[in-house]
């Protein structure tokens, strides 16, 4: 029922506007409570807000559909599960969020994609998008859309680890000391997703200007097209999706 055994303080003001790392990453500290072998019917059903986690099956709720309130939103991130699938298990009109998030909201930086059901008020979504919002950006899209949100963001950091465990064992070949080589490889991925977000510049003219005519970022680029970087990602994700859809 409780991803990670873990859920949200309804103690926490979420009307405060979260808009740095620093401060993301301190409300997330507070927001997030570590809770052990946690009985599904101690868990606060009067709270307004409950979540739906990524092992959801029919007997965790069966366990909870009689006794939900009916002003209860439930806020779902278990992947593959439709907002359908969902309505059906409870047997009567239930407000419901689908949510995908993904692991760096542990460090106040996730991106999470929102659905409502047709019973969330705007008022309501707003309130959700808030609570999200303390530890990701938050993006409503549509539900046709999610299985794609799970390749792109939710399980796109495992791809993105490899990426810089990939760049730190190059420089530990190169002679660098491993948390050094650790340290370069996350800084430079973490500026690069930035400069993106905040110029709004395409992503291949900020490649552009790194690579200068017969040098040696070109030439590494030349490399990683030869060796299929990017068809590898599109056709990784493309699986992704798929299993995501099978779920």
């Amino acid at each position: 029922f409780m991803d990670g055994k873990k859920y949200y303080d309804n103690n926490v003001d979420i009307d405060t506007e979260v808009t740095t790392t620093s401060s993301r990453a301190q409300k997330n500290q507070k927001l997030y409570k570590e809770v052990s072998n946690l009985d599904l019917k101690e868990f606060d059903l009067y709270s307004n807000v409950s979540v739906i986690g990524e092992n959801t099956d029919n007997i965790s709720l069966d366990e909870i559909k009689d006794i939900l309130k009916d002003e209860t939103i439930l806020v779902s991130i278990a992947p593959g599960k439709t907002l359908a699938w969902l309505g059906e298990k409870f047997g009567k009109a239930v407000k419901i969020v689908r949510t995908m998030p993904n692991t760096p909201a542990m460090v106040g930086e996730g991106m999470t994609a929102a659905c409502p059901n047709e019973h969330i008020t705007t008022e309501e979504l707003e309130y959700v998008k808030k609570i999200l919002g303390s530890f990701s950006l938050v993006e409503v899209v549509p539900e046709k859309l999610m299985d794609t949100v799970t390749a792109v963001s939710g399980s796109s950091p495992a791809y993105v680890y490899m990426f810089i465990e990939a760049m730190a064992d190059a420089a530990v070949l190169g002679g660098m000391p491993r948390p050094q080589a650790y340290n370069f490889a996350a800084q430079a991925v973490l500026g690069s997703a930035k400069t993106v977000l905040e110029t709004g510049m395409h992503p291949g003219a900020l490649k552009d200007m790194v690579c200068s005519p017969g040098g040696t970022t070109i030439e590494a680029v030349r490399t990683l097209e030869a060796l299929g970087f990017r068809s590898s990602i599109i056709e990784a994700m493309k699986v992704c999706e798929e299993k995501s859809k099978t779920m």
